[in-house]
Formats: structure tokens, C-alpha cells, sequence
């Protein structure tokens, strides 16, 4: 049977070959590991991706979540599946055994969720927003909190969700309006509106922890007066029962394009009066919190679009291979049989641009779970805090770079199947919609670039970049020994070369003042400091094709030709066409920016 959710080689190309996931057993936390136990998981997850995910993807979708009687109802096939998942372990993948986890490294439990997400993006978005809300709570929370609330989560009684946006503020959190009162017992009263709140009802769980950004009486302006407070669909007892519901209010569900399967909540806090919070960790430091769930938010986001483009690049695979169509250019015969469409030059190109897409953009989501793993058990903190700058720096890649071009992965496996790819009877157009969601979660593109031009570049004077330029260039120059990849390398640094110029000139911008003009046009420069990245990725997977070849498998000698051609593909088709962006940088150009309302 042909794979639906993802390569499996792939997936052992990347994890011992290029990431070298078996070195992390040698590692004190993994020291109970090795391939067997890592590829077990692995096993385990397509089983039950396949079994009791993808089966109500379509589904899910059709039959989206309704409103009934205040409450979210989905489709009964949702709650077994998250069940078979919690049962599984995945939810405490990487939790440490005294804790009832697995203790995987970071980078098996990514590999895992991939198959998730790939199958079902809609509910696998559930059991991704606890995981990510209890990792809060364990780092930031008191010990009460995380006896009352934390250790439900981890039994997967509870669920999570994170609530930030509000009607009139959007992403611009510094103007939220949802506040909390102290309520003379040490906890809050919160009252306030939050919007587009994932997972935000559901009768999946006994219980829903919201986590919650609000303001203080007290709170100075702008982001530096938000604190972070958990908010209990239901009150919890001292003996951990639950208590009485609390003063939180389903307003409404929101019915979107994609995702689906996930609800999309408005959540009125406080309506009543009644809305009981617990403030987290430091009064006014509740942003400064939230960021771990957000960094995590935009990292899964990240991967979550390179699965739906994966998904919708093995479909359109397999269809190009089954159809018939027409003949070869140099085929006159009317007479002579019809060829497969993969056949044709042009779906040839589709194909290959899905494939540098999706398997560039899984590397390095699966290399910045590595990282994350780096951060917590290298041998030295300054080793580990080399890696956490390395990966702050790569975060808006992650997050973005994916969601817009796997995105354009899913584009063109809807143009390969033609006319089909347009119907619901095919699945190429749900994983387009659910895809284009993925620009817009956990923060725009143009949020994103702000981020990496405006603040992540100079991070502790620019140690992260330095860090990636390193990296860059150490692999270039294990490119340099292979004759058969000097045609792969050197555009790659080129790029870097005329990269590395623009990006000192727009720094120099921001030193003195000219902010507005510095980052006018950081859309731009995202896409390319992308695409570097992403090409510094197929350098290395090429390197490691090339070792593979050395190897004489004939088994793998076409599994490894595929990789080199889309790393060619890559780096001589899409790395090049970054010089017009970087001239248009490098010359300020202010047709955005010099643009008038009243012009429209």
C-alpha cells in the first residue's frame, strides 16, 4: 500500500542520517533508548494515525463542531481517536519516566506528531494545545497550581488551550482589555472577551485549563503590564474533584475555511462577576511567560503545514503515476497508448517543486526539535545556551517559511490532479484550506519577519546569526570536497555573500533611527533569509545522498538520485531568484511604504 502520511525512508533518511538521533542516546536522559525503542514509537504512531485519525479527516471537516445548547458537540469518531493517542503515551512523549512519559527526545516526539498532523491536522490540534499549556504551567506555575492542575493535564484528564486574542486588539497584544481583580483569597477575578480561542469547547476532556492573558489595576501600559493567569472551565476542589462551573462563557463558534475539525471559540470571561483566575508566576510578566507556548505554538504551526503539504504531495504523487493523459510532445501516433501524467515534463516540475518544498521544510522542523533537545541536555550551559539562541533565531523560519510554501506545495498538488483537484471528492483541496489557515496562526508572516529583522538578528549582539553563518559556511565547505555538488554549493554562497550585506546595511538602519524605512519591507527579507535556510538544509541532505550513493546499496540508489535532484532543484531554481528581492532591500525601495490611504 502506498504511504498517505508520510516517506517512512524520509523519515530514517532524517533521523539517522542527517540528524543522527541515535548520538542522543548517548545522552544521560535518553541513555534507556536506542533505534529499536525510537522506531517502536514511530510504529506506533502510523498505527494509530492511520487507524483512528485519518479515517474522520474528510469527515471532520464536512460535519464541522456546532453550537448546541451553549456547548461544542463534534463528530463522535474525534474523543477515540484522542483516546487511543493519550492511551499511547504520545501526550507525555517527552515527559520523563517517573513522570509516566515516554522521555523521548524532542525530536522523536516531533517525528511522531508529524504522522498526526498529517492525518488529521483538525484533531490532532487538541492534545497539541495541552501538551503545550501543561509545558507552561510545569515551568511558571507554584506547586499547588501544578498539583490542582498540571498533573490532570499530564493524566490527560484536562485540557488546554491558550486564550491572547481579543475583538479589537488582534495580534497587538499590548492592548488587551480583559483584567483581573484580586479577590482578597489569592486568586482573581478576570473579565474580559477572547476570540479565536482553539480548543476553547469540546467534550474531549473533564475539564479545559485556559491559559489567559489579562491586565492587573496596577498594570503599567503596553505589554509590559500583562500578567498570566489559568482559568478553569471548571473550579477544582482541594481533593482535585471538580468543583461548580466556572464564570466562563462559550459565546460562539467561528466556521473557518480549514481546521475544521478544531472548534474556534469566543470565550466570554466574567459575565457573571464570577470568573475565578490563578495568577502565574510574577504579576506583569505573564507575556514574557507565554512566549514558551507561543514559541512552541509557532514551531508545531510550522509543522503542521509541512505535513498538510507532505500529505498533499504523496496524493498528488501516487494520482500522477495511476492517470493517463495524453502523449509526449514527440508523440504523433494518435493511435498509441496514453501515458501517465508524471509522464509529462511539466508534472515532473510540479512534483519536484512539492518534493524541495516539503521535504526542506520537514528537515528543518526536525532539526530545530533537535535543537530544542540541544538546549536541554548538552553537556554545558553555554553549549545549551548557544542552541536556544540558534533556535530563537531559526523560530520565524520554522513558523512562516512553511506555512507559505508548503502552502504552494498544496497548490500545485491541486493542479496536478486537474479539474479533480478542485472537487471534495478528492483531498487535495481540504489540505489547501486547512493549509491557509497556517499563515495566519500563531502570528502573521509580517509579524514574523518584524520579529526576525527587528529583534531576533540582534539578540544578544547577534550571536544567533553568527551561530548560523557558522554553519552555513562549515557545510559549504563539506560541499566544496563532493565535485558533483559545486553547481548546488555555490549558489548557496552567493546568496549568503549578498545576504550577509544587505542585512548589515538594514542593521545599520535600525541604529540610527530609521525604523520605519529598515523594516518596511521585512516580508521580503523573511522569504529570503528563508530560502537560505531552507538551501543550507538540501546542502547538507545532499552531502548525506551523496554518502548514501558511496554506501553501493543498489536498494537506495533511487531513494538517494531524489534527493540530489531536489536539493538541484532547489538551489539552482529557487535560491537564485533571491537576488531581485535583495536588490529591492538593498535600495530601500519605499513603493509600500510611500503608498497613500487616499491613493486605494
Amino acid at each position: 500500500m502506498s504511504e498517505t502520511l508520510l516517506s517512512s525512508r524520509n523519515l530514517a533518511f532524517e533521523l539517522y542520517e542527517v540528524l543522527d538521533a541515535e548520538a542522543l542516546t548517548q545522552r544521560e536522559r535518553f541513555a534507556d533508548h536506542n533505534r529499536e525503542t525510537f522506531d517502536a514509537a514511530l510504529g506506533t504512531a502510523r498505527s494509530i494515525a492511520e487507524k483512528f485519525f485519518a479515517p474522520h479527516n474528510r469527515k471532520g471537516d464536512e460535519h464541522e463542531p456546532e453550537y448546541v445548547n451553549g456547548a461544542a458537540t463534534l463528530i463522535p469518531e474525534v474523543k477515540p481517536a484522542v483516546d487511543a493517542f493519550l492511551e499511547a503515551g504520545f501526550l507525555n512523549a517527552t515527559r520523563s519516566f517517573e513522570q509516566g512519559g515516554m522521555q523521548l527526545p524532542t525530536l522523536l516526539s516531533q517525528a511522531c506528531f508529524a504522522h498526526f498532523q498529517a492525518a488529521n491536522v483538525g484533531s490532532s490540534a487538541y492534545p497539541f494545545l495541552t501538551m503545550g499549556a501543561a509545558n507552561l504551567i510545569e515551568s511558571f506555575g507554584s506547586d499547588q497550581q501544578k498539583q490542582r492542575f498540571l498533573q490532570p493535564m499530564i493524566d490527560g484528564r484536562f485540557f488546554g488551550t491558550m486564550a491572547l486574542t481579543e475583538p479589537h486588539a488582534g495580534s497587538s497584544l499590548s492592548d488587551i482589555r480583559t483584567r483581573a481583580e484580586p479577590a482578597g483569597d489569592g486568586s482573581y477575578r478576570i473579565k474580559g472577551n477572547k476570540i479565536f480561542i482553539s480548543g476553547g469547547d469540546h467534550p474531549l476532556s473533564e475539564n479545559i485549563v485556559h491559559m489567559v492573558l489579562a491586565k492587573l489595576p496596577d498594570a503599567p501600559p503596553g505589554v509590559k503590564g500583562i500578567s498570566l493567569f489559568i482559568v478553569p472551565k471548571f473550579l477544582v476542589n482541594d481533593d482535585g474533584s471538580l468543583g461548580k462551573r466556572n464564570d466562563v462563557i462559550l459565546a460562539g463558534l467561528f466556521h473557518k475555511m480549514g481546521y475544521r475539525g478544531t472548534t474556534s471559540t469566543a470565550l466570554n470571561f466574567g459575565d457573571n462577576g464570577e470568573c475565578v483566575g490563578y495568577l502565574v508566576g510574577q504579576p506583569h510578566a505573564g507575556l514574557s511567560y507565554m512566549f514558551q507556548m507561543m514559541n512552541e505554538a509557532r514551531i508545531g504551526v510550522g509543522m503542521g503545514a509541512v505535513m498538510l503539504g507532505y500529505a498533499g504531495y504523496l496524493y498528488s504523487l501516487e494520482y500522477a503515476r495511476e492517470r493517463p493523459q495524453g502523449r509526449l510532445p514527440d508523440g504523433k501516433d494518435p493511435t498509441s497508448p496514453q501515458v501517465s501524467i508524471i509522464q509529462h515534463a511539466d508534472v515532473r516540475r510540479m512534483l519536484l517543486t512539492q518534493k524541495a518544498y516539503v521535504e526542506g521544510a520537514f528537515d528543518l522542523g526536525l532539526y530545530s526539535a533537535r535543537l530544542f533537545d540541544d538546549t536541554q541536555t548538552l553537556a554545558t550551559e553555554e553549549e545549551r545556551r548557544q542552541a536556544h539562541e540558534l533556535l530563537d533565531l531559526l523560530t520565524p523560519i520554522v513558523k512562516s517559511w512553511p506555512s507559505e510554501f508548503c502552502l504552494k506545495a498544496n497548490e500545485l498538488a491541486i493542479q496536478i490532479l486537474g479539474g479533480h483537484g478542485y472537487t471534495r471528492e478528492y483531498p487535495v483541496e481540504q489540505y489547501y484550506r486547512d493549509n491557509r489557515l497556517n499563515p495566519i496562526h500563531e502570528g502573521t508572516h509580517g509579524i514574523q519577519s518584524l520579529d526576525l529583522l527587528g529583534r531576533k538578528l540582534v539578540q544578544n549582539k547577534g550571536a544567533g546569526l553568527k551561530q548560523l553563518t557558522r554553519l552555513i559556511q562549515g557545510c559549504c565547505e563539506r560541499a566544496a570536497e563532493y565535485d558533483s555538488l559545486n553547481a548546488l554549493r555555490q549558489p548557496l554562497e552567493q546568496l549568503m555573500t549578498r545576504l550577509s550585506e544587505v542585512t548589515l546595511a538594514l542593521l545599520g538602519d535600525l541604529m540610527q533611527g530609521k525604523v520605519n524605512q529598515a523594516l518596511a519591507n521585512s516580508a521580503l527579507y523573511l522569504k529570503v533569509f528563508g530560502h537560505a535556510v531552507i538551501g543550507w538544509r538540501w546542502l547538507e541532505q545532499a552531502i548525506r545522498a551523496e554518502q548514501g550513493l558511496a554506501l553501493g546499496n543498489p536498494a537506495d540508489v533511487d531513494f538517494y538520485q531524489g534527493k540530489l535532484q531536489a536539493a538541484r532543484y532547489f538551489l539552482t531554481w529557487e535560491v537564485p531568484g533571491c537576488h531581485h528581492e535583495l536588490a529591492l532591500l538593498e535600495a530601500r525601495d519605499d513603493t509600500c511604504l510611500a503608498m497613500q490611504d487616499s491613493w486605494f
